[in-house]
């Protein structure tokens, strides 16, 4: 488990709700540090794990029509499996689609480094402004994992806690960033500054 921001500040239960902007937020994302270490981890989060990674059903379509510029990222694995299934693939497990998997567990989309380091080829034709979409919003809030509630219609923001991202506890302990503070971006980028602005002030305050 990642270091709490404060110790003078008890950890709220994980059944605790904290609501911001109509959204529920698990206490965890505004009461631990985080930082990504990809020298430690090396992509961990891109090869292991029982589902591909979570796609919004509009970024589907944009799966489809960006494909061609990000293709010539990928390796010949990845382009053999999305030959194979197609951009993506219903996962029964999580009831939502996410992008296709190959043998070994690894995302379809995912290169490698020479030094191993796991990469996204999305992003990297992102990054060579050969697309204008950076990854799938799940990738970019991750350690963040979105949930929504079909009953209440509640959209729940949680951590995902797991063992191969303890050297990205150390590190966001050690530089003094709190997740929330991690993964600004993406969450500017999913719910925009207003959202952002008001989790910022939820934990000031609850982290006092």
């Amino acid at each position: 488990m990642c270091r709490r921001i404060t110790d003078s500040t008890p950890r709220m239960n994980r059944n605790d709700m904290l609501i911001v902007d109509g959204k529920i937020i698990e206490p965890a994302v505004l009461q631990s540090y985080f930082a990504c270490n990809l020298n430690a981890c090396k992509g961990a989060c891109c090869w292991e794990g029982e589902y591909g990674a979570p796609l919004d059903e509009s970024e589907l379509h944009v799966l489809e029509h960006i494909y061609p510029s990000i293709e010539p990222y990928l390796d010949p694995d990845g382009i053999a499996v999305i030959k194979e299934k197609g951009l993506f693939e219903y996962f029964k497990g999580m009831k939502a689609y996410g992008t296709p998997l190959l043998k070994n567990g690894a995302c379809a989309f995912l290169t490698y480094t020479k030094e191993g380091t796991a990469l996204c080829g999305i992003e990297s034709a992102w990054r060579d402004q050969a697309v204008d979409f950076r990854k799938p919003i799940s990738c970019h809030l991750y350690p963040i994992r979105v949930e929504h509630d079909r009953k209440t219609n509640f959209t729940i923001l949680r951590y995902d806690e797991w063992d191969s991202c303890q050297a990205a506890c150390a590190k966001g302990a050690k530089d003094k960033i709190p997740l929330y503070q991690f993964a600004k971006e993406a969450l500017i980028r999913a719910y925009g500054e207003s959202f952002y602005a008001e989790l910022e002030a939820m934990a000031r305050y609850i982290n006092k």
